[in-house]
């Protein structure tokens, strides 16, 4: 606490000190008229749909039931690899879980996840995309678009219902491709050109 004498030397060295009558606020408000340049860029963008960088299709796909199988491998796939994927015999490094999203969502998230994942060098992941089984049609909608999905990207080598341990037909196995790096990493490693 400050003494009587250290108080009453504050006061007298504040003596001539006054009030600011102005606010110390800068004028922020924007500016009303629109520039050339500002009625352009609106132009554009009405004009023109920002255009969807995801290759995936969006429209309608085949039907498929809960207890429908998924199974697909690019050619050049060896039979004993893509036997080992069928069994669930690869770890698994990565999941996605895709129940209660909408198609679009799903979409979205299936995109985003594959790319994130060859990045990385992510080889086996597991998607879990339910069987639909509550659904009135009986149709599986989220493992219809899927099925189509995963032979649209080109990063996906082979994929298949998963073992009933890991989902079932309500899941499916997916291995990637190499990613540059990785592939690099093994030519150093092997020998090779």
């Amino acid at each position: 606490m400050a003494t009587k004498e250290e108080r009453l030397s504050f006061l007298e060295e504040m003596g001539d000190v006054r009030r600011i009558k102005q606010p110390n606020r800068a004028d922020v408000q924007t500016s009303r008229t629109l520039t050339p340049g500002h009625i352009e860029r609106q132009r554009a963008a009405v004009d023109k749909p920002a255009r969807d960088a995801n290759p995936l299709t969006a429209a309608d796909v085949e039907p498929l039931k809960a207890h429908d199988v998924l199974a697909y491998q690019r050619p050049g796939i060896q039979h004993g690899v893509y036997r080992k994927l069928r069994l669930g015999q690869y770890q698994i490094e990565a999941r996605l879980d895709l129940h209660r999203m909408t198609v679009d969502e799903a979409r979205r998230e299936v995109f985003s996840f594959v790319n994130e994942c060859v990045t990385y060098g992510i080889r086996s992941v597991l998607i879990l995309h339910g069987k639909g089984e509550r659904n009135p049609d009986g149709i599986a909608q989220l493992k219809s678009y899927l099925a189509k999905w995963l032979t649209e990207l080109e990063s996906v080598m082979a994929f298949h219902s998963a073992q009933k341990h890991h989902g079932g037909t309500g899941a499916v196995y997916v291995m990637l491709r190499k990613s540059e790096k990785d592939k690099q990493k093994n030519r150093e490693l092997h020998g090779f050109k």
